[in-house]
């Protein structure tokens, strides 16, 4: 199929021809077009359906506003739907199909739901689909999800990448048009960091659009002379295909930059960048947006923005017609039909709705004053127009200009409100910026060339002398081209439907029964009516509805307003949004320091928190895991076993007043903590539940190390950092997390001072009275390395805690097994931690679940009477100090074969299994090598008075039931007499 509507000039590359097929057919086009111009230079016009009656719909903008002409790009897995031709740069290969119909595009089936359309008026769907009730499932809610949506996801992974980074500058400019090229030139040559960012692929905006000069030369010229000095500069980063999306606090904005859509093959490369781009200052130069006029069937294919025809006839040397006629209520689209003129294109009339003579001079346009279109012909394509004193001009072009609405969306994303101006019959920004933003160009209100140009270098001079910086030269010098226009916004004469919001096909009657109807509200009339909720977000359409709105209301639009703009400012892919976090990288995960020796040793590794930590080590002819961990559990209680357990949070707590402060913070005492011992520690709540337990180790006068539960690292010690800073600011106390620093091993069983001899220094006496249970210090290990040694047990057996500078973490692992290799040492993982800690009874995060009490815990003696903490208050409350409340215990099976179930629920034998019967829960089970038999933990009314008691245990989610018998938590050396020794 030729180019049958190309023409010459524009600022494609016509030595290059480029195949894409638009709906399986072959089609060509340059480098330098977009999808839009090359389907409308291949004659295209028809390029989908709109969303609701399935009408037809042709190319409307030439920018990211553009709500008619999205389509799928690609095939297989690689499919994009929803994307904007407009902005779609071509490349040779590119697939194109159209979306959001049954059957062909010319003979949608689903069209007849615009034969129905007197039955969907707005909110239809609220009154209709309530009654009958027993419909919506079997017959609405099908009938809806089936015909919904506009494009298709492919439904198989995205094979491309995305990836995240960060940015920093003095002045971020937010669009590379006239004022944003002004603006940057002028930080840029001040020495400022600029980043200049853009959503086009070829910086200038309109000036490529326009037959307007700059300095003495074509606008295009000077914006090409202008992004070459920048790139020329060290300290500007140009962003071509970048689109700044939002707003954020403290100067940060979002961008997102598209790297290889323009591209057949990314070469590995990612596909977008989502980029947080911080800021000292900015200056919003993000242009205006046409409006269009709403009047009987304007949204047929081949009616489009007048801009946007200047744009494809000036930029891509694209004709959008043969016989074209202007539609306009301003002087801007005068220049359209000059334009157009100028380069030989037939203008058949520009029917003006003012009642003025001409703006200026169109060899063969017939010149309507005081008209106005109220209807048109042709389904698929424009064919006339018919206007208000009945004339009717045959077309196959109308382009319409209904004034410029400056794009203000950036501005409220921090709540800011634009202000209204009769002069422009627009919104501008308001006062509330966002902190260090200001705005020029269209976006401000300066719609000529001229004013643009000034405003950019201003505001930039603005932005310099905030940042200290003096401005250097001038602005550039260009004509401002007349601009005068009326507030016209829809077409009363016609007795057709007007469309407003054409991708959600709203009409002037829609928001006038809203009206009627009671959405008077803005934000009402949006979602009775869907007006702006699509992928263009009303740009084309918001400030049409709202005029109209107000008129019907008999309101000016100021006290009618705005919706709140949000980001993002266009469509944001959600594979931008998650990046690399895909698969195994969904969340990021931590290597503890000895995971190359345990992958090495045949770890298998199991997700804790953020970390993965090895579970269990596989030997030959184990036939299951539960092998491995017997063995692991049986050999450590034995002889010694040695596990990583650098995951738990580790804080360094210095300062004068350190004791006070970890007094204040646990619920058990700590001001006469000896230095030189460790003492377990439990946190509350404020309202006194259970928070975190741990141990806290005196190493000197002032300074202590806390470990936490691994699953509370980082919430610990944001609570501990929130006690500092705003509970007692005047506390001389200092934290600093240490859980990175240090590679920390637990060495348990008889013989881990019989290890431990052989590694740490001889300097240092490890007998039982030299460094007795509960002792830590500072030690050497293997000639000198410092190191850190605790006397804690978490497995009841005699062990210790051996900390190193965590870059020696892997060849530690490797120094205490090969000095355990005369003990038949043994790497145990997380599952024998498991089995080891509840055979010992000790709590830990299935029982610290959030809604258990120091009492519940058995540690009721642990909250001091004798001074405050946080939650000591609360814990009081008779509630949660009842005679009867629950108490861990521990569990056995009556038939020791019987295997426990963690969740199962406590009944007393005889009483009926419902859950005012209920006495309490099954939290932690398993099995006990030592033992022979499954035991558990878990929490039961009045249990510390109950031992040997039978109860039922249920599980109604595995439809189990047994007998278990209440037994003191501690299955494993209750005395204590082994972590002693």
């Amino acid at each position: 199929m030729s180019q049958i509507n190309r023409i010459d000039g524009g600022q494609i590359d016509r030595s290059k021809l480029l195949s894409f097929t638009f709906n399986g057919r072959e089609m060509h086009g340059h480098p330098g077009d977009t999808l839009a111009s090359a389907l409308l230079a291949n004659g295209q016009i028809l390029v989908g359906r709109s969303f609701k009656y399935h009408r037809p719909r042709g190319i409307l903008t030439a920018g990211s506003e553009e709500p008619n002409a999205l389509v799928q790009l690609r095939s297989g897995a690689r499919q994009e739907p929803n994307t904007r031709a407009t902005v779609t740069e071509l490349f040779d290969g590119l697939t194109a199909t159209s979306q959001n119909h049954r059957g062909p595009l010319e003979f949608d089936l689903m069209a007849v739901t615009d034969f129905a359309s007197p039955f969907l008026s707005a909110g239809f769907y609220y009154k209709t689909f309530m009654w009958p009730r027993a419909f919506w499932e079997k017959l609405y809610e099908p009938a809806i999800r089936s015909s919904a949506g506009l494009g298709r996801l492919s439904m198989q992974d995205d094979p491309d990448h995305y990836d995240k980074g960060f940015l920093h500058c003095d002045l971020l400019v937010i669009g590379a048009g006239p004022s944003g090229l002004a603006a940057a030139l002028t930080a840029a040559r001040s020495g400022a960091r600029v980043i200049l960012a853009d959503e086009d692929f070829t910086p200038g905006g309109r000036l490529n659009s326009e037959t307007l000069s700059v300095d003495n030369m074509a606008g295009a010229d000077w914006a090409r002379m202008a992004v070459a000095e920048l790139a020329s500069l060290p300290n500007v980063r140009l962003m071509t295909r970048t689109t700044v999306y939002g707003a954020y606090d403290h100067g940060t904005y979002g961008a997102l930059e598209r790297c290889t859509d323009h591209l057949a093959d990314s070469g590995g490369k990612p596909r977008q960048v989502l980029w947080r781009i911080y800021s000292k200052r900015a200056v919003l130069a993000a242009g205006a947006t046409e409006r269009p006029i709403a009047f009987g069937n304007n949204d047929r294919p081949g009616v489009m923005m007048a801009s946007a025809v200047r744009t494809y006839v000036n930029r891509f040397g694209v004709a959008p017609g043969k016989q074209v006629a202007v539609f306009t209520n301003n002087d801007d689209g005068w220049r359209t039909a000059a334009d157009l003129a100028a380069r030989g294109v037939s203008v058949v009339a520009i029917i003006d709705s003012r009642d003025k003579p001409a703006v200026c001079d169109v060899p063969g346009a017939r010149h309507i004053r005081g008209a106005a279109v109220k209807d048109t012909v042709g389904r698929k394509a424009l064919k006339s127009v018919t206007l208000t004193d009945g004339q009717v001009i045959p077309t196959d072009c109308l382009a319409v200009s209904g004034g410029w609405n400056p794009n203000v969306h950036l501005t409220c994303h921090q709540r800011g409100r634009p202000n209204w101006r009769d002069d422009l019959q627009a919104f501008v920004p308001g006062d509330s910026l966002p902190v260090g933003m200001q705005v020029a160009g269209a976006a401000n209100g300066a719609m000529t060339l001229g004013a643009a140009l000034a405003e950019g270098h201003a505001q930039a001079a603005r932005q310099l002398d905030a940042l200290g910086l003096t401005a250097k030269g001038s602005a550039p010098q260009a004509e401002d081209e007349p601009r005068d226009c009326a507030g016209f916004w829809h077409v009363k004469e016609s007795a057709k439907r007007a469309w407003v919001d054409l991708q959600n096909d709203v009409t002037v009657k829609d928001i006038k029964q809203a009206n009627r109807e009671g959405f008077r509200s803005v934000e009402l009339l949006k979602r009775y009516t869907t007006m702006g909720m699509a992928t263009d977000q009303g740009k084309t359409s918001n400030i049409a509805g709202l005029a109209i709105l107000a008129e019907d209301a008999g309101k000016p639009i100021p006290e009618v307003g705005t919706t709140i703009f949000r980001p993002p400012y266009t469509p944001i892919p959600i594979g931008a949004l998650a990046g690399r976090a895909r698969g195994k990288d969904f969340r990021p995960y931590r290597l503890t320091p000895s995971h190359k020796w345990a992958s090495e040793n045949g770890a298998t590794f199991v997700e804790v928190g953020n970390w993965l930590r090895a579970q269990w080590y596989a030997r030959p002819g184990e036939q299951g895991w539960r092998d491995s961990v017997d063995r692991e559990a049986l050999q450590t209680r034995q002889s010694v076993g040695i596990c990583d357990v650098t995951t738990l949070g580790k804080i360094d707590i210095q300062g004068r007043d350190a004791a006070e402060f970890l007094n204040r913070v646990y619920s058990n005492a700590f001001l006469k903590l000896p230095v030189g011992k460790v003492r377990y520690g439990l946190m509350l709540r404020e309202d006194g539940i259970a928070y975190d337990d741990g141990t806290t180790a005196r190493m000197s006068e002032n300074h202590y190390v806390m470990t936490t539960t691994t699953a509370n690292a980082v919430l610990v010690f944001r609570r501990l950092e929130f006690a500092r800073q705003c509970l007692w600011p005047g506390l001389d106390v200092h934290l600093i997390s240490t859980t990175d620093g240090w590679a920390q091993f637990a060495v348990a069983g008889p013989n881990a001072r019989n290890l431990l001899r052989k590694v740490v220094d001889e300097a240092h006496d490890l007998s039982n009275e030299g460094f007795p249970f509960m002792a830590c210090g500072e030690v050497t290990v293997c000639g000198g390395m410092p190191a850190r040694l605790f006397r804690i047990s978490f497995s009841g057996e005699l062990a210790y805690e051996v900390a190193v500078p965590a870059r020696y973490g892997n060849s530690m692992m490797d120094v205490l097994m090969e000095a355990g290799r005369e003990f038949d040492a043994v790497p145990y993982g997380t599952e024998a931690l498991g089995v080891m800690r509840i055979e010992k009874g000790h709590a830990a995060g299935n029982e610290l679940n959030g809604q258990t009490t120091a009492l519940n815990l058995g540690l009721g003696g642990m909250v001091s009477q004798k001074k405050d903490c946080i939650g000591q208050t609360l814990s009081k409350r008779p509630e949660m100090n009842r005679d009867d409340a629950i108490r861990l215990v521990g569990f056995r099976p009556v038939d020791r074969s019987k295997k426990l179930i963690a969740g199962s629920h406590f009944i007393t034998k005889g009483d009926e299994a419902i859950m005012d019967n209920d006495q309490g829960w099954m939290s932690s089970v398993a099995y006990s090598p030592s033992l022979g038999h499954s035991i558990g933990l878990g929490f039961i009314k009045r249990g510390h008075e109950r031992m040997g008691e039978i109860v039922r245990a249920m599980s109604p989610v595995h439809d189990t039931e047994m007998e278990v018998e209440i037994v003191s938590a501690h299955f494993i050396d209750p005395e204590g007499d082994r972590l002693r020794g």
